[in-house]
């Protein structure tokens, strides 16, 4: 592996033109290629095998045109101080008003507050339901921008007008987020290289990366059904890894400088050792992405596939254009300790003999290991401690700001009708196999009338074939709550009695139910995508390590950190603490993805710095030096790098947290201390440590197994040798050619 690479980086630092010229076609083609292409509305959004989407499917056939997992919005009236709905004047609003939003084109129908009985007893508050014909993730923005301005012409009119429902639903808008953390991470970089050109190539070729990543997912949006929403998390890894692999190879190439290596052998040596490190940290990321399919949430899946090839495209660019650019960039990047003119007056590198900041820090964990190890373990143990009262959910409006319209309509209509009513569920019954369907709906509904937290239970309403009927239940208590969910499963339990019963088939959905189904599949399928994760980056880091307990260490240590990190978002979004700092406006269940999310994207990067900073003292180790200098030695000349990488990483997921998106606000924090816990005290801090009580035992490996696995050549044994790394005559002019 090593060889081969070295090979490649040297070809790319001689051939530099032919593949700069490569690159800036793809990036033109797909750039050509989205532009081209049709505008991509937003995927369409199911959950096979879910109950919830069964009985959408079966309205779909019973009920055709009513498009019963389109979006919905409540439009909610609340009268002037003193005044009711019913008065003359604001029922002229009302109506005018919904005549207005009756003239979408994906606008399905409109329930007038005043003949559906909308209107609360008080007589205060009123609302309109409007029904579209598409999903809220569907919907386009024209009629979103005309809802918005129905709403604002009532208000006009004098009346408090507030809108909910999913119609409003839309992915928030991205950008200050990537802008906040490329402004950080091009700081951290200069700091770093001490140079602005060596600072600029990670990020001109993460930006190149992420340009050819996210517009071929543009350009295949209509014909994969990929939709606007897809290319968020490629994007947000794809310039995170992007500039992570940059840094690993320009910094491994102004160390060969350093050691008074030629350019173009800095280069091919480069690429060779921190290439292959970051080949292996590219495939585990990888397999955490694809392994999203695990979930069977087809959007999912397709968010996963399309970050992992934006992964795929950036080590590419790592392996091949890096050394192309450094080859432009000639004596402009200095070697490792020297400064540019402009940063740090052309300084010399410092002395050989001055330890850094790393070898000083791994000198003093390799002296004290056990208490270092300690401090640790406790200290993320503590951190993990609120995992325990971990509640998952999905957030509904009433986790919205106070300061949105969707939190307003919320409250109003809890005022008004009751915190349930904000959840209706939509019970389905299927009687086609009954002899009497008319009374097996009203006796269905009388039996979930006597349900514990019921408030309301509508007459059915039946299909023109009289087979099928849907059932509105209102809950006493909000969407979002524990008693909403027993509910669910209660009239679920109770659909099993009356399919044996009555021959009817009973189905619990709308977006409450919906929520539930997929809060359970996401729960269901965190173990079985844990243990598929984990369990292939095991066998890919033995490979690599070729050990057996390095890799398992490198395993336990990211379980740990991710732990510490759920047990910091409950703490903040859960239990409320810092939410001021936060400006976590409402506290309730943790978002059912953020698991499996902060699983799939964490493990990823964690195993970057894990097989950088590991493949360093491998190195080391295999070139003859003591296990425990072998640590030291890795930290002198990796720990600088994984720092940078870090931070870089942890400003990008910060820029997210000032999001006034509960769940985007979320993931940012997430992510953000998932990686500081993993970079800055299970890589730093706790590897050193066992490795240091492991000594000579931690490169163990069974004779039979070392007998078995490839020898991919990480660490560059094969570049020790002039013959080994140059190859034969007949190589050599194959790389001039």
């Amino acid at each position: 592996m090593a060889t081969f690479l070295y090979r490649i980086g040297r070809l790319a630092f001689r051939r530099r033109h032919f593949v700069a010229l490569i690159w800036v076609a793809l990036l033109t083609l797909a750039g050509v290629g989205a532009a081209s292409a049709p505008p991509a509305g937003n995927s369409s959004f199911s959950i096979p095998g879910t109950e919830a989407q069964k009985a959408f499917d079966l309205l779909e056939q019973r009920f055709p045109g009513m498009s019963a997992d389109g979006a919905t919005a409540r439009v909610v009236f609340k009268a002037p101080a003193g005044e009711k709905m019913t008065d003359k004047a604001n029922k002229a609003t009302v109506d005018k008003t919904v005549r207005e939003l009756g003239h979408g084109s994906e606008v399905a129908s409109v329930a007038d507050p005043y003949t559906g009985h909308a209107v609360s007893r008080d007589g205060s508050i009123a609302y309109a339901s409007v029904k579209y014909k598409v999903s809220g993730m569907e919907l386009k923005d024209s009629s979103r921008d005309a809802l918005k301005e129905a709403a604002q012409q009532a208000r006009d009119a004098g009346l408090t007008v507030e809108v909910g429902g999913d119609a409003l639903t839309a992915m928030p808008e991205e950008g200050a987020g990537e802008l906040i953390g490329i402004g950080i991470a091009a700081v951290v970089l200069v700091i770093t290289f001490g140079s602005l050109l060596a600072a600029g190539l990670p990020l001109l070729t993460a930006l190149i990366g992420v340009g050819i990543g996210v517009s071929s997912i543009t350009a295949l949006a209509t014909a994969l059904d990929l939709g606007s929403t897809t290319s968020t998390l490629a994007m947000m890894i794809g310039l995170a890894v992007g500039i992570d692999y940059a840094l690993f190879i320009v910094s491994r190439y102004r160390a060969e400088l350093a050691e008074g290596r030629e350019r173009e052998e800095a280069a091919g040596r480069a690429v060779g050792t921190a290439g292959s490190a970051v080949v292996f940290a590219g495939l585990t990321v990888v397999i955490a992405l694809v392994g999203l399919s695990v979930v069977n949430i087809p959007m999912l899946t397709k968010m996963g596939i399309a970050a992992a090839g934006t992964v795929a495209i950036a080590v590419l660019i790592a392996l091949t254009m890096i050394p192309a650019l450094l080859g432009y960039a000639g004596r402009k990047v200095k070697p490792a300790g020297e400064k540019s003119k402009l940063l740090g007056g052309g300084r010399p590198a410092k002395q050989p003999g001055r330890p850094n900041m790393g070898t000083r820090w791994a000198s003093f964990v390799v002296r004290r290991p056990v208490a270092v190890l300690l401090l640790g373990v406790i200290g993320l143990g503590a951190a993990a401690v609120p995992v325990s009262s971990l509640e998952l959910g999905l957030p509904d409006d009433g986790s919205q700001p106070t300061s949105t319209t969707q939190r307003r309509a919320y409250d109003l209509l809890s005022e008004g009708f009751g915190a349930g009513f904000n959840g209706p569920l939509m019970v389905v019954v299927d009687a086609k196999g009954s002899a009497h369907p008319t009374t097996a709906f009203t006796e269905i509904g009388k039996e979930i009338k006597g349900l514990k937290d019921v408030v309301a239970v509508t007459p059915a309403t039946l299909n023109k074939a009289g087979d099928t009927a849907i059932i509105t239940v209102v809950p006493k208590s909000k969407p979002s709550s524990k008693s909403t969910e027993d509910l669910v499963h209660a009239i679920r339990d109770k659909g099993a009695d009356i399919t044996a019963k009555k021959d009817a088939k009973l189905l619990v959905t709308g977006s409450t139910a919906m929520n539930i189904d997929v809060s359970q599949r996401l729960n269901d399928a965190l173990l079985p995508y844990l243990a598929l994760v984990v369990g292939l980056a095991f066998l890919l880091l033995i490979v690599v390590f070729r050990s057996v307990l390095v890799p398992l260490k490198a395993a336990l240590g990211f379980l740990l950190s991710v732990l510490a990190a759920l047990g910091a978002v409950v703490a903040v979004f859960q239990w409320g603490w810092l939410s001021g700092l936060m400006n976590v406006q409402q506290t309730g269940p943790v978002m059912s993805m953020m698991p499996i999310f902060m699983v799939g994207v964490v493990f990823g990067l964690a195993m970057d710095y894990e097989v950088f900073l590991v493949t360093r003292m491998r190195e080391a180790y295999v070139h003859g030096e003591k296990p425990t200098q072998a640590v030291v030695t890795g930290f002198k000349h990796g720990a600088r790098v994984v720092t940078a990488a870090a931070v870089i990483m942890i400003a990008v997921f910060s820029g997210f947290i000032g999001s006034s998106e509960s769940m985007v606000k979320m993931i940012g924090f997430g992510l953000a201390i998932a990686v500081f816990f993993d970079a800055f005290i299970v890589r730093m801090a706790i590897v050193p440590a066992v490795l240091a009580l492991l000594g000579k035992r931690a490169w163990w490996l069974p004779k039979w197994l070392d007998r078995v696995l490839p020898n991919v050549d990480v660490e560059g044994e094969g570049l020790r040798t002039p013959s080994a790394a140059h190859g034969t005559e007949d190589e050599r002019e194959l790389v001039r050619v």
